[in-house]
């Protein structure tokens, strides 16, 4: 077989045709070593230049693991200045949450106690549980006491102790021998509301009393463990028909004042009047009563 091979092939062979450079992005490393010959450059000579500017700024991985380094720490910037401003709680919202905690958690199963504010000791857990469960075991009323910190979400331990009766027995047969006693810590205010067979049972003197005199008395004082304790028993009296024990008032927890009244310190102004009188006297008729002596014996 013959191949036929055209001028034109032959001479693009023989007189190649110079390649042809575009300009260079300013990114390109300077070459730094440059030819003193006119001559244009040839295809060879430019592979050439191609591998030294290669050469002279080789890529470091080192480099790449800084890049990687800081696109992580940026990342990890972001992530947290993000979950700063999405998740952060202020203290209004963490009450709230703990109120509609109590509610959604429903009736305590192993006690008779929600001790949200954590303000009752063991021992108190235990008496009351000790005597509720024998109420509830003769009289079969139930009663749940509830502590919190702060209410935001209503306007006082009323509505909310209302609110938690009807979540947490919302018919009225659930709900007609269950009682719910609430204390606020904060604002040293307390609440009982209870079904129709429970109100009844216990009395508004006594459901009057407690609300007005053990729990916003004591708990005034802080002694919240004695404000639950003594509820308790008050309540389960009442509905045992015994006699109705009492509570602590406010007048008898007044403090005695340091000031004197107007007719003390009148009768102390008399008195000193009396004695800096007879100081002066002294003062005067003594060292008189002496110097006349003494001239009458001359």
């Amino acid at each position: 077989m013959e191949t036929i091979v055209s001028s034109h092939s032959l001479s693009s062979l023989f007189s190649p045709k110079p390649p042809i450079f575009r300009a260079s992005t300013p990114s390109l490393p300077q070459i730094r070593h440059f030819s003193l010959s006119t001559a244009k450059p040839t295809s060879q000579n430019s592979r050439n230049l191609s591998l030294a500017a290669l050469q002279t700024h080789p890529t470091s991985p080192l480099s790449d693991k800084k890049w990687v380094n800081c696109i992580q720490q940026g990342l990890a910037a972001i992530a947290v200045s993000l979950a700063l401003n999405f998740f952060t709680v202020s203290p209004a919202q963490i009450a709230q949450a703990s109120e509609f905690d109590v509610i959604n958690g429903g009736p305590p199963t192993e006690s008779y106690v929600v001790d949200d504010a954590g303000v009752l000791s063991r021992v108190t857990k235990s008496d009351v549980k000790r005597l509720l469960s024998d109420l509830e075991s003769r009289k079969k009323f139930h009663i749940d006491f509830i502590t919190v910190r702060k209410l935001t979400s209503k306007a006082d331990a009323f509505e909310y102790a209302d609110q938690v009766l009807e979540r947490w027995y919302p018919s009225i047969e659930e709900g007609n021998d269950k009682g719910i006693v609430v204390l606020v810590t904060s604002q040293k205010e307390g609440a009982v509301t209870g079904g129709p067979k429970f109100i009844q049972a216990v009395g508004d003197t006594v459901l009057d009393a407690t609300v007005s005199e053990n729990l916003p008395v004591l708990a005034t004082e802080e002694k919240y463990n004695e404000a639950v304790f003594s509820t308790a028993t008050r309540l389960v009296a009442a509905i045992d028909g015994l006699p109705d024990p009492g509570g602590p008032k406010f007048q008898d927890n007044k403090r005695e004042s340091n000031f004197k009244t107007r007719e003390e310190t009148e009768e102390k102004r008399g008195q000193f009047t009396a004695v800096v009188g007879g100081l002066l006297v002294i003062a005067f008729v003594v060292p008189m009563a002496q110097y006349y002596a003494y001239v009458s014996r001359k």
